[in-house]
């Protein structure tokens, strides 16, 4: 039996060696009366889980400054289990690029696991004044 176009075949299980950095659960309210949940919703997750990693590296606040792409993969549905993973893959002076892989986790009892979502997005450091700001040294935040 084939995938249907629009479909990636579903994956055995999550990424191995990595853990996520969020995991959710999309209810009732994030989806239509199809029960198939907003893009909208799945995208602010994304933002969440990007920044995660983001702030870390900044050592303190970021902002979301670019979504460079955005693909979503396969429909969310209320009821999975969504896991976010993030990874940093570009620093600037005051950027941070980071790429965002969701896996949805279907029926439970006899797990199906599904890439839903990939993305890139970019964080731009800022002070309390809300003005880019230089990103320290690794170094720095090794030592700590």
């Amino acid at each position: 039996m084939t995938q249907p176009e629009n479909q990636t075949p579903s994956t055995t299980r999550l990424p191995e060696g990595k853990m996520p950095v969020l995991r959710m659960m999309p209810a009732p309210s994030d989806a239509n009366v199809y029960g198939d949940v907003f893009g909208g919703w799945i995208m602010a997750q994304v933002d969440v889980a990007g920044s995660l990693p983001a702030v870390r590296r900044a050592n303190g606040r970021v902002a979301t400054i670019a979504v460079n792409s955005f693909l979503f993969k396969n429909p969310v549905f209320v009821g999975d289990l969504l896991s976010f993973y993030a990874d940093i893959v570009k620093v600037g002076n005051t950027s941070i690029t980071v790429y965002v892989e969701v896996y949805a986790e279907r029926n439970r009892l006899q797990t199906n696991v599904v890439k839903v979502t990939e993305a890139t997005l970019t964080y731009v450091a800022t002070g309390a004044d809300r003005k880019p700001r230089q990103l320290p040294p690794l170094e720095a935040l090794i030592a700590e």
